[in-house]
């Protein structure tokens, strides 16, 4: 009874999209050639999962950085983030995938093996490991977490100052006038506040990242969307292959949004 009293609230599309979702899955269950290639595609949802999260972890990590550097009072500080800002942010994310893959990783290659013969006179076994530092040693996997953690800073730098200015001005004031330094009282007062207020776009830059993570497929990362295109090319099952794929994604980005939108929700009961 209890089950059901939860069910009725749920709104509409909800109950639908649980319905169709069920729908598939026992329809996926119920033919072999489903199962195979549910089987298939699904060995790549940890490389997806993995990737998104390691991008995530390190793209907020640097859009909190960026954003603080938005908002401090050196202007070459701010000059820097806006002109990084800008720049990435008008780049589409396929292109910074390529641009890192193929350009970054051979430069930053190229920068070690000259780091090396540098001081190799200096530091003969350090100099001589840099200098035999090759390309392939940056794996594609890394190569598209890079790229996504370059991508996405900008959005989230861009999120953590809306964040910061959403705060009163006059609660810096109260903390610089108990002797916090700027910096004190960004960390203890305005920061709380503002992560508290970011939280919802955050989780939707994560579901968006969680979808973009798909992208990393053109560089032959062994995701869910890889995995699916190579057997579908094998099979020709191309409408049973793509069918499976948008499931597991759609399964994994309506969880997240439902997560994003509890959170909500209790943030707005504990305030």
């Amino acid at each position: 009874m209890l089950f059901v009293n939860r069910l009725s609230r749920l709104p509409y599309w909800l109950l639908a999209a649980l319905l169709l979702g069920v729908v598939f899955l026992w329809a996926m269950l119920s033919r072999q050639d489903y199962r195979v290639i549910l089987a298939a595609v699904s060995q790549g949802i940890t490389t997806t999962v993995y990737v998104t999260l390691v991008a995530y972890a390190l793209a907020t990590l640097f859009g909190l950085l960026l954003g603080l550097m938005r908002m401090s009072h050196s202007r070459l500080a701010q000059e820097v983030a806006t002109f990084y800002v800008e720049i990435i942010r008008g780049v589409p994310m396929l292109v910074i995938l390529y641009y890192i893959a193929f350009v970054g990783a051979p430069g930053l290659s190229d920068l070690v093996n000259a780091l090396g013969r540098a001081l190799a006179p200096v530091v003969p076994g350090l100099g001589e490991a840099l200098t035999a530092f090759q390309v392939r040693n940056f794996d594609f996997t890394t190569r598209a977490i890079v790229a996504l953690t370059i991508g996405y800073s900008a959005f989230i730098a861009e999120i953590f100052r809306a964040g910061i200015e959403s705060i009163d001005s006059g609660q810096m004031e109260a903390a610089r006038s108990l002797g916090m330094t700027y910096w004190q009282g960004m960390r203890a007062v305005i920061l709380p506040q503002a992560i508290r207020n970011v939280l919802p776009p955050l989780g939707n830059d994560f579901i968006a990242m969680l979808k973009d993570s798909s992208l990393v497929s053109v560089l032959g990362v062994q995701d869910i969307t890889q995995l699916g295109k190579v057997y579908a090319a094998s099979t020709f099952r191309f409408f049973e292959t793509y069918n499976v794929v948008a499931f597991l994604y759609l399964v994994m980005t309506v969880g997240l949004a439902l997560l994003v939108r509890w959170i909500e929700r209790r943030m707005k009961v504990a305030s």
